[in-house]
């Protein structure tokens, strides 16, 4: 089943996480026009999953951290994120070694929930050809969920608008965010029949096949 997909890691073990608690977030390195286009994604992808957005996180302050760099080495050179972050300089290391553009962290509560995210981008000259508003949403949307490693190879969560408009998420993976965030759901799980119960509270399409 497709919705199994989306949560089975290269590994074959199926691994889903939602958040526990409402997003509090901060965007670093940017301007505060694109700070507000990455808020608005934000906001638009809360409000589709039904949770809630805060100004602040009582335990962490923040729990959203965006950072757009220009090179990796700027995250050794960033105050406290050591602290945030362990083994930071070892991260560096492989994600230089790489020639990644985008890394996301994940931390997660005692029930297995997501309790905070780091995202990082690296603005190359690929990411600094993608607008803003395509950037950000598809970072929420990848960050929204504890997505497979595979689940968006070579595909992305949004769909191309043909009028050069502005970006949507595709319907079925908007349903599948929907579904994921329904109170009765766990806020985590490790066994693949949860994908069965994911897909009984979606909206008939092409993840029921």
């Amino acid at each position: 089943m497709q919705v199994e997909k989306l949560f089975t890691r290269s590994d074959g073990s199926y691994v889903f996480a939602r958040w526990n608690r409402p997003l509090a977030p901060v965007v670093f390195g940017v301007e505060d026009e694109t700070i507000a286009t990455v808020k608005g994604a934000m906001e638009a992808v809360v409000a589709l999953a039904g949770h809630r957005m805060a100004e602040t996180d009582p335990e962490l302050g923040a729990n959203f951290m965006w950072f757009f760099i220009r090179d990796w080495a700027e995250l050794t050179a960033t105050p406290h994120l050591d602290r945030l972050i362990p083994d930071l300089a070892e991260l560096v290391g492989r994600l230089e070694a790489a020639e990644a553009n985008q890394y996301r962290i994940f931390r997660f509560d005692p029930e297995g929930g997501i309790r905070a995210c780091f995202v990082f981008l690296r603005m190359d000259s690929h990411l600094a050809d993608v607008a803003a508003d395509t950037l950000a949403l598809g970072q929420v949307v990848q960050s929204m969920l504890l997505w497979s490693d595979e689940a968006f190879l070579g595909t992305s969560p949004l769909a191309v608008m043909s009028d050069g408009g502005a970006p949507v998420l595709r319907p079925e993976i908007a349903d599948v965010i929907r579904a994921a965030y329904d109170p009765v759901m766990p806020a985590a799980a490790t066994d693949p029949s949860h994908a069965l119960r994911l897909a009984a509270r979606m909206n008939a399409g092409p993840l029921h096949s």
